[in-house]
């Protein structure tokens, strides 16, 4: 019996050693599982008295509840209550389960969105406008960025009082950047790296600086757009010759670099959002985005709901994808989100044929010129042995084929400078750079490392034609410097990202453009203009195009409202901005959108070009309080969680209440009617959406009479009452807009309109967008 008892044990043997091996291998792949960073958000409420108020304390056991070995990252105060840290997978939906926790947020990756312009703003004669006040350097612009070149003379405080009492922030010391790089303009630097660190390695030093020095150039470029000092005889290699200044020269400049070689991770922006709300902040300018999710989800939508009900003003930029339809990001609506025009300068640059054909290009090119000498010409496509030759990527050119000769490359993939630094180290003499149908006609300059200039898709294809049709085609390129008072400006630029809005189509986005094409503004001292590793150019301004580039325009112009009206909301500033942006030509004619030719509509432009010397006095604000927001959220149908997780605080929507998304008070009116639907009210076959508005009065008493344009006879627009009578300064007066339309396919095309109130001084504009999904 013993012996059968053994021998049965013995027969299990072999089961049990694989059960153990298998246990052993699952444990090594749970062990091995790849942690992610996640943000985790906090329900204030739920904690337990026994930790006595220590939030942190309660973070922590609830992190070591799931796993031992995870250590935060970051402690949230202000955007989030909460924290951040790296976890398995498996953890953290372990984690989402614990009391007190409203959501385990996966880290999202951002990206950035990469002399004239005061006068082309009327910023030079706007001093009475916009007094020179103890008020205007009393506001703190705080930009995210790649961090900051303090060396720049865009940073010089001569002539700057004290550091405002208010500010609370620091100048800290790292790699390269001590405390004494701050001075009265620049008041603050940080830097934040760790969600960056814990996901991509340690900070290269040899390539960045850990600290807040800017190795990149676009964090210098948008600080000193957006606040910096007044520099007499700036230019780029004698480009854009002049003052180069930024909006709110008197204002004091904060940097918050969160943004590296490899990207910008939300758990550091996060970060430098809640120290830029402890630091005082007025203003925060964002010029980077990453993907569109709901706002509940996004980090810089959550980061701007504390900020805006802290009274800071975020403005982002609308992003680069454009010119494709629904390409925007940042569109909260509490964010002013900003698209991108031209200025009414050029840098043109033209390609002489050997037929003696001449076709104009743009070109920042400094160097030895090609001396008005026809040189052989060849497509790059028919100078390489890979089947995308024609982009000039690095090591497709064959020398042979290329030496001495001028290159005509495709635009797309890689950059365009480093096109232009391909064909140079295969031997060329010269490059001409075509834009494909994704660009169009639009021409972005740049400082090319060799005689360079880029076309348009159109003339492109006309100088293929001639390189296919002549046996022995030969060109140049001249270059002529800068030209100003180039019409028709502004016109949208092509990769301005556009509307619709894809989380909430009944908020029109982006809010206004500025602009945002080669513009001219400090630069880091780490790399050359092209930014590319071979250039060892040093320049003090460069010129760079992106709608990076015109949401600071946005920031500090919302900084000068500040100082003029330092009562004012960020809702208040943004109106004011809105509501007086122009959407025509003095000549009368509709601002321009060059990815069409064709006139441009709200969903490219929002409400029309920015015009500060009339949003210091617009007349009426729209004023949106933090309350407005929980209730537009509501309509969203946002659950408890969703709504904490943005606000940090307990919000249970009124099931007695009846929320609309279309009474939010936003200045502009988006309308989104269902296709082919059935009649909701009004005659057979058409539907009724009603939007509630109220204004209030900002300048002196007086009667407001509203104007209603609408292109279209198949949709009634009926504003009830139609004038507004106001008796004193703040006052707030309440009006109605029924939007009324035939049921149509999605297919059908949109309708633009306007309304504008106005008392015979201010004209109080507001677009509309009406639409069929």
């Amino acid at each position: 019996m013993s012996e059968k008892i053994h021998k049965l044990k013995m027969s299990r043997y072999p089961v049990i050693l694989l059960v153990v091996a298998l246990l052993s291998l699952y444990r090594m792949s749970v062990a091995m599982e790849k942690k992610k960073t996640y943000i985790i958000h906090m329900a204030k409420s739920q904690m337990p008295a026994t930790f006595n108020d220590d939030h942190a304390h309660w973070y922590d056991s609830s992190l070591k509840s799931v796993s031992d070995s995870a250590e935060m990252l970051y402690v949230y105060n202000n955007v989030v209550h909460g924290f951040s840290a790296r976890l398995t997978p498996q953890e953290a939906e372990s984690l989402e389960t614990q009391p007190g926790i409203l959501s385990v947020l996966p880290e999202l990756k951002y990206q950035l969105h990469t002399t004239r312009t005061p006068t082309f703003l009327g910023l030079d004669k706007g001093a009475d406008f916009f007094p020179e006040s103890d008020a205007m350097s009393d506001v703190i612009i705080g930009v995210l960025d790649t961090g900051v070149w303090p060396e720049s003379k865009s940073f010089d405080d001569t002539g700057l009082g004290p550091v405002p009492a208010s500010w609370k922030g620091q100048c800290e010391s790292g790699t390269n950047f001590s405390s004494s790089n701050c001075n009265r303009k620049l008041i603050g630097a940080r830097y934040f790296s760790r969600g960056y660190e814990t996901t991509l390695g340690p900070i290269d030093e040899s390539r960045e600086s850990k600290s807040a020095r800017d190795d990149d150039g676009h964090g210098t470029h948008t600080s000193t757009t957006a606040g910096g000092s007044v520099v007499q005889g700036a230019s780029l290699f004698g480009y854009a010759p002049g003052t180069a200044r930024g909006m709110a020269t008197r204002a004091r400049v904060a940097v918050y670099k969160v943004c590296w070689v490899g990207g910008c991770f939300s758990s550091d922006i996060l970060a430098a959002m809640d120290k830029a709300i402890d630091d005082n902040v007025n203003v925060l300018s964002l010029s980077l985005g990453g993907g569109i999710s709901d706002y509940y989800r996004d980090s810089v939508a959550i980061g701007a709901f504390a900020a805006m009900e802290k009274g800071i003003l975020v403005s982002c930029s609308a992003g680069n994808a454009g010119p494709s339809p629904y390409s925007l990001s940042n569109v909260a609506p509490w964010i002013t989100t900003v698209g991108a025009g031209t200025l009414d300068r050029d840098f043109p640059a033209y390609v002489s044929l050997g037929n003696g054909k001449n076709f104009s290009g743009v070109s920042l090119y400094k160097g030895n010129s090609l001396s008005n000498k026809m040189l052989p010409f060849v497509f790059a496509g028919n100078a390489s042995n890979v089947t995308n030759g024609n982009l000039c990527m690095t090591g497709t050119l064959i020398p042979e084929k290329v030496k001495g000769k001028i290159v005509l490359c495709d635009r797309g993939i890689n950059a365009r400078v480093q096109k232009g630094s391909v064909v140079k180290a295969a031997g060329g003499a010269g490059m001409v750079l075509t834009n494909t149908a994704a660009n169009g006609e639009e021409l972005v300059a740049d400082a090319h490392l060799l005689p360079a200039t880029a076309v348009g898709q159109k003339t492109g294809d006309a100088i293929r034609d001639y390189l296919t049709s002549d046996s022995n085609p030969m060109a140049t390129i001249l270059f002529e410097g800068t030209k100003v008072g180039i019409e028709p400006s502004p016109v949208v630029a092509a990769f301005s990202s556009r509307g619709p809005n894809s989380i909430t189509p009944e908020i029109l986005k982006p809010d206004i453009i500025a602009p945002g094409v080669n513009i001219l503004a400090g630069w880091t001292g780490a790399v050359g203009p092209t930014g590319l590793e071979e250039d060892d150019r040093r320049v003090g301004f460069n010129i760079i195009s992106g709608t990076s580039m015109s949401c600071p325009h946005v920031s500090g112009l919302a900084a000068l409202l500040k100082g003029a009206h330092p009562e004012w909301s960020p809702a208040a500033i943004r109106s004011a901005l809105m509501t007086t942006a122009y959407t025509a030509y003095k000549n009368g004619g509709a601002i321009q959108d060059v990815s069409t030719g064709k006139p441009s509509t709200p969903f490219d432009h929002g409400a029309g070009h920015v015009d500060p010397v009339s949003a210091l006095n617009p007349g009426l604000v729209y004023d949106i309080t933090a309350d407005d927001y929980l209730d537009f959220l509501c309509a969203l149908n946002y659950t408890p969680s969703q709504i904490n997780s943005l606000a940090r605080r307990n919000f249970t929507c009124n099931e007695s209440k009846k929320y609309s998304v279309t009474d939010l008070n936003y200045p502009s009116f988006a309308v989104s009617f269902p296709a082919e639907s059935a009649a909701r009210t009004g005659s057979a076959g058409s539907s009724s959406i009603k939007y509630s508005r109220t204004v209030t009065n900002v300048g002196p008493a007086g009667t407001y009479k509203v104007t209603v344009t609408s292109p279209s006879n198949s949709v009634k627009i009926m504003v009830e009452p139609e004038t507004l009578s106001f008796s004193q300064m703040n006052e707030k007066k309440s009006y109605t807009v029924t939007f009324t339309a035939p049921s149509m396919s999605s297919s059908t095309t949109n309708v633009f309109g306007r309304i504008e109130w106005s008392d015979e001084k201010h004209v109080v504009g507001s677009p509309v967008a009406i639409s069929w999904t």
